[in-house]
């Protein structure tokens, strides 16, 4: 369950990222957990020498059955004066050790460890006098975790940027409210119990490279079909929910970005190319009035479930859309100097070296 290199643990310190030149990884040793033995990994973007400094720094956080590797999210945030450091938490990623069951956890604040020792490193080379704001980002389950985090944690976070943030449940509070009690017990008993597979692979299907799509990434990080869920994680993501209901009054201001339709269909349908397949966006737009007192919602045309994987034209209007808002409510500066300094896509696919992907059957053909 691992790629780019052996089981063995490396030595402490930045060393080259799989993502190639102008990216670092920083392997962050934690301490075991009830399932046992755990790292997580922190990614840095090296600055660039015209990137702007307004003293951010932007700690991003993948979602479900996957890991960071998405450089032009990284380049917009250069570009807008935040460093940029993304976390693959334990047992995702660069993060995830032979052996292990991928994602797995029993309580979504588990990963305040991984957060602490993410934000220690990130704050080795920052003067006392000169102390940077942490915007926090978040994708899809990535961004309930840090919403989470934040209220347990009040005033450590400038802001909050949730990028399709699986803020509730398909089925919404009604059907969550059902399936809680029932999939509590078995998480009490079975924590570790494998459940059925439900993803058809349709996400898969339209971002990847290796089946037409525009994005290459390694398919053993990230699989087809997604990793399976245990009963364990699962009631934890909706123990998070649950929380999240009752209101986290965040003070802190936060921007959730969102498609304007999903497409949740038992079969193959071409609007899947233009909609979140994996959500229930109306669903979770409503819940996202209860993250906090400050929140602005923004519903992006044809975007897909992971905004910053959309077509180019629909990203970019993702990445205007957020520099407006960080530029009026986090920097306080020109917000139309700020979108114009978000970088165009890169084109059919990210500028970075192209990441090996495990198994000849995963390769698209030519």
């Amino acid at each position: 369950m691992t790629s780019g290199g052996d089981a063995a643990d490396p030595a402490p310190g930045w060393r080259p990222d799989v993502l190639g030149a102008g990216y670092e990884q920083h392997t962050l040793p934690l301490p075991p957990d009830d399932a046992g033995p755990v790292v997580a990994t922190l990614v840095r973007r090296v600055p660039a020498a015209d990137d702007p400094d307004l003293g951010l720094d932007v700690l991003y956080v993948h979602g479900w059955s996957d890991y960071f590797f998405q450089t032009e999210l990284a380049d917009f945030w250069g570009t807008q004066g935040a460093r940029f450091f993304a976390l693959d938490l334990r047992r995702y990623g660069r993060s995830l050790r032979p052996g292990q069951i991928p994602g797995f956890v029993t309580d979504l604040a588990t990963y305040d460890g991984d957060v602490a020792a993410a934000r220690a490193v990130m704050a080795q080379d920052v003067p006392a006098d000169r102390p940077r704001r942490l915007v926090l980002m978040g994708h899809s389950t990535g961004g309930l975790t840090l919403s989470l985090w934040a209220a347990r944690h009040p005033g450590e976070a400038a802001a909050l940027v949730l990028n399709s943030p699986w803020l509730e449940l398909q089925i919404r509070e009604v059907g969550r409210a059902l399936l809680e009690p029932v999939l509590q017990v078995d998480a009490r008993l079975r924590p570790a119990h494998r459940l059925p597979v439900v993803d058809r692979g349709y996400y898969t299907r339209v971002v990847s490279d290796a089946y037409g799509g525009e994005w290459h990434y390694d398919l053993t990080w990230r699989p087809e079909r997604g990793f399976r869920v245990t009963s364990g994680w699962l009631a934890a993501i909706l123990a998070g929910q649950d929380r999240l209901a009752r209101g986290l009054d965040l003070a802190a201001p936060a921007l959730v970005l969102l498609s304007t339709r999903s497409a949740l269909l038992p079969r193959w349908d071409p609007s899947m190319t233009r909609a979140d397949v994996a959500l229930d966006v109306d669903g979770v737009a409503r819940r996202a009035a209860d993250l906090g007192r400050h929140v602005t919602i923004a519903r992006i045309e044809d975007a897909l479930h992971d905004v910053v994987l959309s077509p180019p034209a629909v990203r970019r209007e993702a990445y205007a859309t957020t520099a407006r808002w960080v530029a009026g409510t986090v920097t306080l500066t020109d917000a139309t100097a700020a979108a114009g300094r978000a970088p165009r896509p890169h084109g059919p696919a990210p500028s970075r070296p192209r990441l090996h992907v495990r198994g000849p059957d995963r390769r698209r053909r030519r």
